[in-house]
């Protein structure tokens, strides 16, 4: 496999791509924001004019947000029930807004996420 100057192998682009759309910057320079608003990508980058509005990533970030969200409520909505068994309206009280938050709190990170590993394997449209 031919390496141009300034590019990385397969798998450190990866890692490159991903810690740069978990920052929610540009996958391709690091820099400029790839976010214009909570979830719209910007059609170009910044600073380097990349297009990052070619970037399809719409279902995956739902997917793996309820993926990571639900492995970390579930254990805790358990180990409440364990401990006391307390009253289903104090575990609806507690679990659903942390569920919300966890939710859209990690949202744009994983899109950015989706984001950075799209570009690093060159997937588009």
């Amino acid at each position: 496999m031919h390496i141009e100057q300034g590019e990385t192998s397969g798998s450190s682009r990866i890692l490159t791509g991903l810690g740069r759309g978990l920052r929610r910057k540009c996958p391709n320079c690091g820099h400029g924001f790839a976010f214009s608003g909570y979830l719209k990508l910007r059609t170009a980058c910044e600073c380097c004019d990349h297009p990052i509005g070619e970037y399809r990533c719409d279902d995956a970030p739902p997917y793996f947000t309820i993926f990571l969200v639900g492995h970390i409520v579930i254990p805790g909505v358990l180990a409440m029930e364990q401990s006391g068994s307390p009253s289903m309206m104090l575990q609806l009280g507690i679990w659903i807004p942390v569920t919300i938050g966890l939710c859209l709190g990690l949202l744009p990170f994983i899109k950015g996420g989706v984001l950075g590993t799209q570009w690093a394997m060159r997937i588009k449209g």
